[in-house]
């Protein structure tokens, strides 16, 4: 079956002040329903293929337009209006993924600070993660470039760092960009992958 758009679970304008509605508007409908198109029609082309050389030839096309889909289909379920809307995103509640993220990190705070300035330093572009590593069970902060798909943690939060997720509200400063999103993270959803993930469930 085709893939499809996922909706998003609030309206464009929620994340503001954090991220801008029009921002939101042209990152779902325009990035990611390109993603989506693409997709689509790298797999109908690799269906219709007889030769291991037609096969290769489309595997850069269906990595970096299934990764555009799976990354942001998760982004979009990652992010929730902020507390100042009576929303939930930026509040970690008691339980499990706090006492993790203290675990690894000693404290919200530090996780915010050493995830942005990995992040901040990715060239070009690229996701930054929250992961669980499957081995020990403990979050770690990962990057991948372009839209690669996390393959080696189970992801309980990813910001996009490609530019068109940021720069018309924060130009060039991407440190701003970061700062700011964490007012719109869902823990509440990253506490539902993380359960998931220390439980042995595939995400």
């Amino acid at each position: 079956m085709a893939h499809t758009l996922p909706p998003l679970p609030y309206a464009y304008d929620a994340l503001e002040p954090h991220i801008s509605q029009e921002i939101m508007t042209l990152h779902h409908t325009k990035h990611h329903q390109t993603y989506v198109n693409a997709l689509n029609a790298a797999e109908a082309a690799y269906a219709k293929t007889s030769t291991p050389k037609e096969r290769i030839a489309l595997q850069a096309a269906l990595k970096f337009n299934g990764g555009g889909h799976i990354n942001h289909s998760l982004f979009w379920t990652n992010l929730a209006p902020s507390k100042e809307k009576n929303g939930s995103g930026g509040v970690l509640r008691d339980g499990p993924l706090k006492e993790a993220i203290n675990q690894s990190f000693s404290s919200l705070d530090n996780l915010k600070k050493e995830f942005n300035t990995t992040t901040a330093g990715i060239q070009g572009s690229g996701w930054g993660w929250v992961g669980v590593n499957p081995s020990t069970k403990r979050l770690e902060i990962v990057t991948t470039a372009n839209q690669d798909p996390l393959l080696t943690h189970v992801p309980i939060i990813g910001v996009d760092i490609w530019e068109h997720a940021f720069y018309l509200q924060y130009k060039n400063v991407k440190v701003d960009y970061l700062n700011a999103i964490w007012n719109v993270i869902n823990f509440d959803e990253a506490e539902r992958r993380f359960s998931e993930a220390v439980n042995g469930a595939k995400l």
